[in-house]
């Protein structure tokens, strides 16, 4: 009886030692409500991730936050406990990443976000060091617009962006850069996602006389402003932000956005990118899969920021697997050292090189301007 008990004890220990959890990748995107034309493409991306990583199967658990910060936090919530991720990713927009940094710094649990204001991630402190991402920062664009406004002799420029985190926060970068390139800011307005009228604020713009205009807002919402200026005879030079790059925003701009400059993260335009560019591989690579699954120029920058976060996690997984098992805080916190170690990653937007203090890891190497010409993007070289 008691060899049998000894056998079967063995065979218990055995098993125990051999099973390994499946990695749980909790992702909340908003493919809902007035981000949707962002996190729709997300979501498809999140479809060609891996299922297999280190040789470990992957599970991806995909909710919809409806746009809505509150359910941002909801979702992230549940994921933590009722599905127990290894890592979160999400959400689509600033002000619901922003939101979930706590949720995810108290369950010490790594999160990629898919938003681009740099104060997701700096400054890297206790509650940040569990929080990366891969859009470009706002100053790394707004950089690229006023370097081109300068360039063409925009001496003065007005400003209309969203009344939310993503619009100030570009303001601020926008602002900054402008007094160090000679620029002057002589408007600064704002308008909600979901606004059917921005007139008040256009007129204020326009009263202004700036020579150009940068509308911070991203997705179709961004629409707005522009066709109102038009509709106002403004006949100065558009700018709009890389939260625009789909073509969602072409479809839905039509005539009133042909002509505008943006900054882009590469995979916009791969194939106009020169032989050498550092990204233009695996650009490619992504479009070709992508288009591939869901169509023929259906690829968007939105997208390829959630094809950024696999390739981190391919890099990062094997790395934690060799510390801990999946659904342990070991592995959560060997996850977050992997991801903090990144080097010469080469994405669809840019090159990863992260560090303690370095959250996201790109430098200019991941941005292009970009212009709108017969309903299409034109790489600006």
């Amino acid at each position: 009886m008691k060899f049998i008990k000894h056998l079967l004890a063995l065979a218990a220990l055995s098993a125990t030692v051999s099973v390994q959890a499946d990695i749980n990748v909790g992702v909340t995107l908003s493919t809902t409500g007035a981000a949707a034309s962002l996190g729709i493409p997300e979501k498809n991306t999140i479809t060609l991730l891996p299922t297999t990583i280190g040789g470990q199967k992957v599970n991806y658990i995909v909710l919809d936050d409806a746009s809505d910060t509150t359910a941002a936090v909801s979702n992230t919530r549940k994921l933590i406990t009722e599905h127990k991720v290894d890592v979160v990713i999400g959400s689509t927009v600033t002000p619901n990443s922003l939101a979930m940094v706590d949720v995810v710094a108290e369950a010490q649990t790594p999160m990629l976000s898919i938003a681009a204001s740099s104060r997701i991630v700096e400054p890297v402190d206790a509650k940040k060091r569990w929080v990366f991402k891969t859009p470009q920062n706002d100053i790394m664009m707004a950089l690229a617009i006023v370097q081109h406004m300068v360039d063409n002799g925009v001496k003065t420029a007005g400003y209309i962006g969203f009344a939310d985190a993503y619009g100030e926060g570009w303001y601020q970068e926008f602002v900054k850069i402008a007094g160090i390139k000679g620029l002057q800011v002589v408007a600064n307005e704002r308008f909600n996602r979901n606004d059917t009228s921005v007139t008040g604020q256009v007129l204020k713009v326009m009263a202004a006389k700036p020579d150009a205009v940068l509308i911070g807002g991203s997705g179709t919402p961004a629409v707005l402003p522009q066709k109102t200026l038009k509709e106002r005879g403004y006949a100065g030079k558009y700018y709009q932000t890389h939260g625009v790059a789909n073509n969602d925003f072409l479809r839905v701009g039509g005539k009133d956005v042909e002509g505008t400059f943006l900054p882009a993260g590469p995979v916009l335009v791969a194939a106009q990118l020169p032989a050498n560019h550092p990204v233009r591989k695996s650009a490619l690579e992504y479009t070709a899969k992508y288009e591939a699954a869901f169509g023929k120029g259906s690829v968007s920058t939105f997208g390829g920021h959630a094809w950024d976060i696999g390739l981190l996690l391919q890099h990062a997984v094997p790395v934690a697997l060799k510390k801990a098992q999946p659904g342990t805080p070991a592995f959560r916190a060997a996850l977050r050292d992997a991801l903090e170690a990144t080097k010469e990653i080469a994405g669809a937007h840019g090159v990863f090189n992260m560090s303690p203090n370095d959250h996201l890891g790109l430098d200019q190497r991941a941005r292009v301007m970009v212009k709108i010409e017969n309903g299409t993007w034109k790489y600006i070289p």
